[in-house]
């Protein structure tokens, strides 16, 4: 028992175990009941798993209120409103990938469950690592800070583009060092079968796993943004760490909910813009009116301001009583950029 008193990361260490052993029963009951055929999900199916990873995301934060204090709730609600929200860039991303391959809907489940088990080890050593550079050099969180500012001064301004993906240089890169099909072979990430020169029986890459590592890639990438806001918002690894794996770990479930009308989301990267803007300036906000830190049910408003008129812009705009206006193009962020 003294053993799991022992304090990690700040926390005592039930408290780590007792959050991996709930993520690692989600993803076997997702895994194992929820989606143990392959099968095309549907937009009732999705909204239904999205409500309870979001539901459970929210109570969470009971959990956050009973071991801390409201402080830190309003902190991790802050967090995971946030990453939820930015998580949608995710989304447009993996909408693009999964066209490019030409991945069949049913297998697309496959490949997102084991991104989010890449995501949550690669999260987790970023977020440690984070924490380690924070505690010893508390001036990092400024820039932090100015980097999240000047993102979102680059979201914001930057002209629409069409990306094309078959330009992505990481992707001509795994095609020249592996073996790779052009098919689709079941659920398969790698098979084996005849080389069509040689003949010999070798190893082959399929599409599947080509997907995967740019999700992954592509995941590290909005990872920069959305790791160092958390920590503008709190400098708790615990809080930093559930709230970034619980708005992850609905992002398979959102993705086939949203995958059929993301166009609907046209204006919403604005609203992320000036989002991160708000996150960055909290921390020189508060030095300049000399608080200790921006206050976090000001915080948790203010977000939910944003957000809500971002989406509720996107939606009359892009609606059927908005048909003569044009939607515009979402950017979408290079995943080898």
């Amino acid at each position: 028992m003294e053993l799991l008193l022992i304090l990690f990361l700040g926390k005592p260490l039930w408290m780590w175990l007792l959050f991996i052993l709930l993520v690692v029963a989600l993803l076997a009951f997702d895994l194992g009941v929820l989606n143990k055929n392959d099968h095309e999900i549907g937009i009732a199916e999705s909204l239904k798993l999205s409500a309870m990873y979001i539901t459970l995301g929210l109570a969470f934060s009971g959990f956050i209120y009973w071991q801390m204090d409201t402080t830190a709730t309003a902190q991790y609600l802050t967090a995971f409103v946030v990453e939820k929200t930015l998580a949608m860039d995710n989304i447009f991303v993996i909408a693009l990938i999964f066209s490019f391959f030409a991945i069949p809907r049913e297998y697309q489940h496959r490949v997102l469950f084991w991104g989010i088990l890449g995501v949550i080890v690669l999260r987790g050593i970023m977020i440690g690592l984070g924490a380690t550079i924070v505690d010893q050099y508390h001036w990092v969180l400024y820039f932090f800070a100015g980097f999240l500012i000047l993102t979102g001064i680059k979201m914001l301004f930057v002209a629409d583009k069409e990306h094309k993906i078959e330009e992505n240089g990481i992707i001509r890169f795994l095609k020249r060092r592996m073996n790779v099909t052009e098919e689709i072979h079941g659920h398969d990430f790698i098979v084996k079968k005849p080389d069509p020169v040689t003949g010999k029986i070798r190893r082959f890459a399929t599409p599947l796993l080509l997907a995967l590592v740019m999700i992954e890639i592509a995941d590290l990438v909005f990872a920069v943004d959305s790791v160092p806001a958390v920590f503008t918002i709190t400098t708790d690894p615990y809080i930093v760490y559930t709230s970034n794996i619980f708005a992850i770990l609905g992002l398979r479930a959102l993705y086939f909910a949203l995958d059929a009308i993301l166009h609907r989301f046209a204006y919403l990267k604005y609203a992320l813009s000036v989002l991160l803007m708000f996150i960055g300036s909290k921390i020189f906000i508060a030095w300049g009116m000399g608080w200790e830190k921006f206050p976090p049910e000001w915080s948790l408003g203010i977000t939910f301001l944003i957000l809500g008129v971002g989406v509720g812009y996107s939606l009359w705009k892009t609606g059927t009583g908005a048909a003569t206006a044009e939607p515009k193009t979402v950017e979408v962020r290079n995943p080898a950029e």
